[in-house]
């Protein structure tokens, strides 16, 4: 009872997914029994009549409801759960949400007949963006993020990463690392910043991808280290081959950046592989991925981060290889990919409802892809992602009476608060 001093926040009265492996090893703070997993667990990590001690945005303590009644200890504050489902924060690992302008024209065009690779040839996709983004002032690209932000910390994410790559230039990807991390000062959630600047040939190299990568390596990603955490490839025919990816990667190294890669999407290129065997801490898309690329992925710890909304949007037909993935132990995570032409989503639960529906996953995979998983696609899973002690206490309480009611149904919010750091969030 050491580490109990009565002055923690507390909440009890929950029924907690903690996403924790070690769950089924919790001990009371109180008097060292264990915490037991309610019998109905389906590897949630699930505890009941346990309540969770926060003090300086960490969770200090886990004790059982009925030690601390029988000790006669009282908090300055309390919340209680009154049978609500409380979880981990949401991670949102993969997201372009800072961009200028909008793609519905370009969707309408899909719908007709067109393919995203035609689209994109004809000077569409990702440059029509970046023409839009460029164009945008700072303010305006904050403005329009911290709208689509808010669907997303109302559905209980507490932490997202944010892509930049729609620049395509020093100043315009500056302006859009320096408006994601803005985001993340001035609402209650953690924002990882991701240089992208891999992820089409920009306009003034048009015909000469190598020289633009030599850009990218020369002054880009030098210039923009301070301002990420990590950096992205496009690695695909209307992108970047692999020699190139491998070069980005290579001098993101040298800077001390993580690595992650958009792979296998439209095709088999080989990129998920490199990337992992360079020691990506995750590889996204991977609707092309190989049965050895899954057993390079298991080998080399990446998380495999699949994106349902894009391949729904894409109208695709190829779907991630689930099985080899499972069988290889490849850490699976979800995210919205959200984006203006093909994955404009801005619901993390959907895309849960959806990898359950559309990839086969089983709603306790999808919950770990937006939380435990989904932390280790950051490189964050000491910290995040799961409910144990020392983590910070990220939390989401919902109106349900199962985890699985999460990604089972389709539209509507049942969160019910969130905590960012042991606070509630308001924004």
């Amino acid at each position: 009872m050491k580490s109990i001093s009565g002055k923690e926040l507390i909440f009890r009265g929950f029924k907690i997914a903690t996403m924790a492996s070690n769950a089924g090893k919790f001990k009371c703070e109180i008097s060292n029994a264990p915490i037991h997993q309610t019998t109905d667990d389906s590897n949630y990590g699930m505890l009941q009549e346990t309540a969770i001690g926060v003090a300086d945005g960490k969770i200090t303590w886990l004790a059982l409801e009925q030690e601390i009644d029988i000790a006669g200890l009282t908090f300055e504050r309390t919340i209680n759960g009154e049978g609500r489902l409380l979880t981990p924060g949401l991670i949102d690992c993969h997201s372009h949400l800072v961009f200028g302008g909008n793609r519905a024209t370009e969707w309408e065009r899909r719908l007709n007949g067109c393919s995203y690779e035609e689209i994109a040839k004809q000077g569409g996709g990702i440059l029509s963006t970046v023409s839009a983004t460029r164009a945008a002032s700072e303010g305006e690209l904050f403005q329009t993020a911290a709208k689509r932000l808010k669907y997303l910390l109302s559905e209980g994410v507490t932490t997202v990463e944010i892509k930049s790559g729609y620049g395509l230039n020093l100043d315009s990807e500056l302006k859009m690392l320096r408006v994601a991390n803005r985001l993340g000062l001035e609402f209650p959630v953690s924002v990882e910043a991701t240089l992208l600047a891999a992820h089409a040939v920009a306009p003034e190299f048009k015909g000469n991808p190598d020289a633009f990568i030599q850009h990218v390596c020369d002054t880009i990603l030098p210039q923009s280290a301070e301002l990420c955490t990590a950096v992205d490839a496009f690695c695909e025919s209307i992108a970047f081959d692999l020699p190139q990816t491998q070069r980005v990667f290579e001098r993101a190294k040298q800077l001390g950046l993580n690595i992650k890669v958009h792979a296998e999407q439209l095709s088999h290129t080989g990129a998920a592989a490199l990337a992992a065997n360079m020691g990506a801490i995750s590889a996204d898309h991977l609707e092309y991925l190989s049965a050895d690329d899954c057993v390079t992925l298991g080998q080399q710890g990446t998380v495999a981060t699949l994106l349902p909304g894009a391949y729904y949007c894409l109208n695709e037909k190829q779907k991630p290889p689930l099985a080899a993935l499972r069988d290889n132990h490849v850490p699976i995570a979800i995210a919205t990919d959200s984006n203006p032409g093909s994955s404009p989503v801005l619901s993390l639960l959907l895309m849960g409802n959806m990898a359950c529906n559309i990839f086969g996953l089983t709603p306790c995979e999808a919950l770990a892809g937006m939380t435990i998983n989904a932390a280790k696609a950051l490189n964050l899973d000491q910290s995040i992602g799961s409910i144990e002690k020392n983590k910070q206490a990220d939390f989401a309480t919902w109106d349900v009476d199962s985890p699985a009611e999460l990604v089972y149904c389709i539209g509507g919010n049942p969160c019910a608060a969130v905590y960012k750091a042991g606070k509630r969030t308001e924004f």
